[in-house]
């Protein structure tokens, strides 16, 4: 941030008196900016058995494996959201059965959330953020193209709990080899 958003002079980054952190804070009019993690809600769609994945048509990872997912938009709740991108990334209509996964990502200051969902109907196609969405038998996932280390996580955790037929909400978080730990 160069530039303060509510009088357009310049920001610098500093604790302001009574906080802990740095926070970017204009110089002219004092306003503090702050910058919070990004949410990511998202779905793991089963249809008969089958977990429907995407193939990425935008970067990063352009042309691997998701589950449908993406950013959280303002006036939506998270469950909105998860249907929201379901519907965007793979034509499909779901009904969402509860939160399964909270996966922090503090490296890059995002919070991704999935909720179990099954497909309505069983159809499903590619919205403009896919070039294709495919079921898949838990055992032909493929694994060396999953787009991101959240989606494998969940993945791995959904595929055990598929096992054990007992669903359980994850918590849990995914690190930078080279981040600070808290």
């Amino acid at each position: 941030m160069k530039y303060c958003s509510t009088c357009g002079q310049p920001v610098e980054q500093r604790i302001p008196e009574g906080d802990n952190r740095h926070r970017y804070v204009c110089i002219s009019c004092e306003t503090i900016h702050y910058q919070n993690p990004r949410i990511v809600a998202g779905t793991v769609p089963v249809w008969e058995g089958r977990i429907l994945l995407c193939r990425r048509a935008i970067e990063p990872r352009y042309g691997y494996w998701t589950l449908p997912a993406g950013f959280m938009e303002n006036a939506e709740t998270t469950i909105e959201a998860a249907a929201r991108e379901t519907r965007e990334e793979a034509l499909a209509e779901v009904d969402i059965q509860g939160l399964y996964s909270i996966i922090d990502v503090p490296h890059i200051n995002q919070v991704h959330m999935f909720y179990r969902a099954t497909l309505k109907d069983g159809l499903f196609g590619a919205g403009e953020e896919s070039l294709e969405s495919k079921l898949f038998e838990p055992g032909d996932i493929p694994w060396d193209e999953i787009s991101f280390p959240t989606v494998r996580k969940t993945l791995e955790l959904f595929l055990a709990d598929m096992k054990s037929e007992s669903y359980n909400v994850h918590v849990t978080d995914i690190r930078h080899p080279m981040a600070k730990k808290a």
